[in-house]
């Protein structure tokens, strides 16, 4: 959601669809060189659009019309594998979710890499242990720029400072088929929203101090 509406990915039909938050349809936004399976939007404070283009492994800024801007995720080591998830954060920059790769990445306002965490050094080993990932799925920001992400095959989600530094982790374990915690969404008051996908539900989570 963003100036009063509401952007999503159709990973299917390859555009972005926005609605009135009453949920009318505005425009569908096709990318002038084509997405392909867009898995997760955000919209910058310039009007402009960053898609997590999945199968086409990238992050790619576009304008409403389709113009594209600037796309990321073909150098190197910090290149993407099937991004799941793209969110705006405080500073201006944004944060990946790498998804078979295995990490986050953190991106400051003019577009520059500034880290990654996930596994040792965030070169794609996954795992179960504290701020690793078995594929990150989803990403949300709190108000106090704590960074939410959804740790699928993990069946939890996992809670980080700004920074990277992780604070804590808490889910459903599944009892299958599929794992838990798929997507995020977080309150103004710090109430995490997650869906659920084996269990087939929503979650609410309470923080602990309120």
């Amino acid at each position: 959601i963003a100036k009063g509406k509401l952007y999503v990915p159709d990973y299917f039909k390859d555009v972005v669809q926005v609605f009135t938050l009453a949920g009318s349809f505005v425009a569908a936004i096709q990318a002038q060189d084509s997405f392909n399976s867009p898995g997760g939007v955000a919209v910058r404070p310039d009007g402009s659009l960053l898609v997590a283009d999945t199968y086409a492994k990238r992050i790619v800024q576009l304008q409403p019309n389709g113009v594209v801007v600037n796309t990321w995720g073909a150098d190197g080591n910090n290149a993407f594998s099937y991004p799941t998830d793209v969110i705006q954060a405080a500073d201006g920059g944004f944060y990946v979710a790498d998804g078979y790769n295995d990490r986050i990445q953190r991106f400051g306002p003019d577009g520059k890499y500034k880290s990654k965490w996930g596994g040792p050094f965030g070169l794609n080993i996954y795992g179960p242990f504290k701020g690793w990932f078995t594929t990150v799925t989803s990403l949300a920001i709190a108000a106090n720029g704590t960074l939410f992400a959804a740790d699928f095959y993990n069946d939890r989600i996992q809670k980080f400072s700004a920074d990277g530094a992780f604070l804590t982790s808490f889910g459903t374990v599944s009892n299958g088929p599929g794992h838990s915690e798929l997507a995020l969404a977080v309150d103004s008051d710090g109430t995490v929203f997650s869906t659920n996908f084996a269990h087939n539900l929503i979650e609410k989570w309470i923080p602990k101090d309120r």
